[in-house]
């Protein structure tokens, strides 16, 4: 039983070593608990009854933990930043003909209007949100 318990071990940490998604390092452990009981007892029944409480008790704690330390978060850009502010038209946005820039933070933004309506050149906007590489924007009052 020895060998079985080796290779559980093996597989294990080679589909985790694959995988890299924490998908099997709870049986690996399981497994290793196992081994060590084989050395004490010849019982199959509580040799696979340790594989399968350790490796239980190792997923209920260690994932969580390791889950919590791996949590990928959304990252928001620097163009967030520009929600909300006042902008000058200084191409006329126009959505029909697919036209139009303005001017934010001294940076120049492709631009198109919320509600279809074209904005002349010269005109204050709000920004109101990013849509891909393009500020949605309104008419300021």
């Amino acid at each position: 039983m020895i060998w079985v318990w080796v290779a559980v071990i093996a597989i294990a940490i080679i589909v985790e070593v694959l995988s890299a998604q924490l998908l099997s390092i709870w049986f690996a452990l399981g497994g290793v608990a196992a081994l060590a009981a084989t050395f004490f007892t010849k019982n199959i029944a509580i040799q696979v009854f340790l594989f399968l409480a350790v490796s239980i008790v190792a997923l209920a704690i260690i994932y969580p933990l390791a889950r919590k330390s791996l949590k990928i978060e959304h990252v928001k850009t620097n163009a967030d930043r520009y929600i909300g502010k006042l902008a000058v038209v200084t191409e006329e946005i126009s959505n029909i003909e697919a036209k139009g820039q303005v001017k934010v933070d001294n940076q120049i933004w492709s631009a198109r209007s919320e509600n279809g309506e074209t904005i002349s050149e010269g005109t204050k906007v709000h920004v109101l949100r990013i849509e891909g590489v393009k500020l949605i924007v309104s008419a300021a009052e």
